[in-house]
């Protein structure tokens, strides 16, 4: 019989309190390891983290060791839903509806706004004016919003006048779907331990809490996006086979969204404007995606950039390990999951394997998040009859499979600043990527000054297996080219991308926003931006 799970630890306050959805410390990956390494990187202040997932299901146990200085923990299931309230005749409030209704015109306005930041602080105002509204017996108390006829009039209006769904049924049912969250995270922030400054590691669901907890609590709020959230659930959503679309086949326009599909994008793009408005610092990891979070509209003076950063002694280690030769091993390092296009990989490895018959392709990541899609890669390899070749190890120990790989490979057709690539420079392996989030600055460099350190690997666009496995061949094939690709990447993370540095710009952050947290004010901070990204 197995013994009963160690209760989650819990404080009573801390001091910064992280905001996490469907990451650390139940799912790994590099947001996770991220997650874990800054809180053992600041020992001297205490942590709490708020888990957001969809389905306790989903999760097995945790991934990592939880460090001394995280002592509160809560986890919250967004598709477990607690029962409603009960069901009483109401006629519900007008004006109040008219309130959330003008909140909702705002955000239509704010996809077409040419003024961004703009838009943003205009729904911020809204937003201030419709969440006291929303707590019991209130006029958009989840009582008032499930029952009231102004509800059903509201719902009925919008239907009318904007729905291009013909089912009535469909739309009814995802209005309350996507709306239910709202109430259960301000029932999170209501109950939630008090904390000096609060940290959102994204914006959905976990930076509308935020967006919350900064209202409620008027303690700063800090934002570091790792990936544009609005970008990754777009992706979600364009494959996701559970939103409905009722229009004929004449109907359909294949140029255009199904009215569902753009209506949660509308929804996870709103979510990111409250989170926006409501944080004092605006974090991403390098300038393409700061330049994205303004257009999307992040006021630009809050936003700054802050690169991933390893621990270069413990990874610099591994280079001692290393053969002489570099091995015909190339790994994909990630979840085994539809972003990450494993299949890509294993397509490219056919062509590698043509080449080089003792070559390996490794995929060491966690198959446990999307099972279907890791059974079909697995299916992929059988069909292709590399089976032998390609390897699904599970979730490595970075340190001891580093100084095994020839290259790290990149097939994502989405990805932010991958620590992956990182640690792999550090550890004496040059990469090959697809050209996406900020892969091509890691390999290539970002500047003139960075770009003369000379190319870490080689960059290919997404979905292009062949592209990929000839980048690999032409690295493996030519060891003079394959040692320049390794100084090139030890010379870039030693010189950009140390955990020092980052720590650093993270101590500035968090300084200001504890300070300011203990005296309980709202000014926005001004720390000083990193210089490279």
């Amino acid at each position: 019989m197995s013994a009963p799970p160690k209760p989650l630890p819990r404080a009573e306050r801390v001091d910064v309190m992280l905001l996490l959805e469907g990451t650390f410390p139940y799912v790994s990956g590099g947001v996770s390891s991220w997650v874990n390494q800054i809180v053992r990187g600041f020992p001297e202040l205490t942590f709490g983290a708020v888990f957001i997932g969809s389905r306790r299901s989903d999760y097995g146990e945790m991934k990592y060791a939880l460090p001394d200085n995280l002592v509160h923990l809560e986890c919250h299931y967004m598709h477990e839903f607690p029962a409603p309230p009960a069901v009483a005749t109401m006629a519900g409030d007008p004006a109040a509806f008219a309130s959330s209704a003008a909140l909702h015109d705002a955000f239509r306005r704010s996809r077409e706004d040419r003024d961004p930041a703009g838009a943003t602080a205009e729904s911020g105002r809204l937003l201030d004016t419709v969440m006291p509204l929303l707590s019991d017996g209130k006029g958009l108390s989840e009582q008032a919003f499930l029952y009231s006829k102004a509800s059903w009039d509201d719902i009925t209006a919008n239907y009318r006048e904007r729905c291009t769904d013909p089912s009535f049924v469909d739309y009814f049912w995802t209005v309350r779907i996507m709306h239910s969250p709202i109430w259960m995270l301000l029932r999170v922030a209501q109950q939630l331990i008090p904390a000096d400054c609060y940290h959102t590691i994204s914006t959905g669901y976990a930076g509308f809490l935020g967006a919350i907890l900064r209202r409620v609590a008027g303690k700063p709020l800090l934002l570091s996006e790792h990936g544009i959230y609005t970008k990754e659930r777009k992706i979600d959503l364009f494959q996701s086979d559970w939103i409905r679309d009722n229009r004929g086949v004449f109907e359909k326009d294949p140029s255009q969204l199904g009215y569902f599909r753009d209506m949660w994008i509308r929804f996870f793009e709103a979510m990111g404007r409250m989170c926006y408005d409501a944080a004092d610092r605006i974090v991403s990891l390098y300038e393409a995606n700061r330049l994205r979070q303004i257009a999307d509209g992040a006021p630009p003076e809050k936003t700054c950039n802050i690169p991933n950063g390893i621990n270069l002694p413990r990874l610099a280690a591994l280079r001692a390990l290393r053969p002489a030769e570099p091995p015909k091993v190339l790994c994909l390092i990630g979840r085994v999951v539809p972003i990450k296009d494993v299949k890509t990989f294993v397509r490219a490895m056919k062509t590698v394997v043509s080449r080089f018959p003792q070559a390996e392709g490794w995929i060491a990541g966690p198959e446990d998040e999307d099972r279907a899609y890791a059974l079909e890669c697995r299916s992929m390899a059988v069909s292709l009859g590399i089976e032998n070749q390609v390897r699904f190890l599970g979730f490595q120990k970075i340190d001891e499979l580093m100084p095994k790989l020839g290259l790290v490979v990149l097939s994502s057709i989405s990805e932010a600043l991958p620590l992956v690539l990182l640690e792999g420079f550090a550890a004496g392996v040059p990469a090959v990527a697809t050209d996406v989030g900020s892969c091509r600055q890691l390999i290539h460099g970002l500047d003139e000054e960075d770009q003369a350190l000379g190319s870490a690997g080689g960059i290919v666009r997404i979905a292009d297996p062949e592209a990929l496995a000839l980048a690999c061949v032409e690295l493996l094939s030519d060891q003079a080219r394959w040692t320049s690709a390794q100084q090139a990447g030890i010379a870039r993370v030693e010189r950009y991308y140390t955990q020092d540095m980052m720590f650093g710009y993270y101590r500035d952050l968090y300084n200001t926003a504890l300070e300011q947290g203990r005296a309980a004010t709202a000014v926005t901070p001004g720390a000083p931006r990193a210089p490279h990204g």
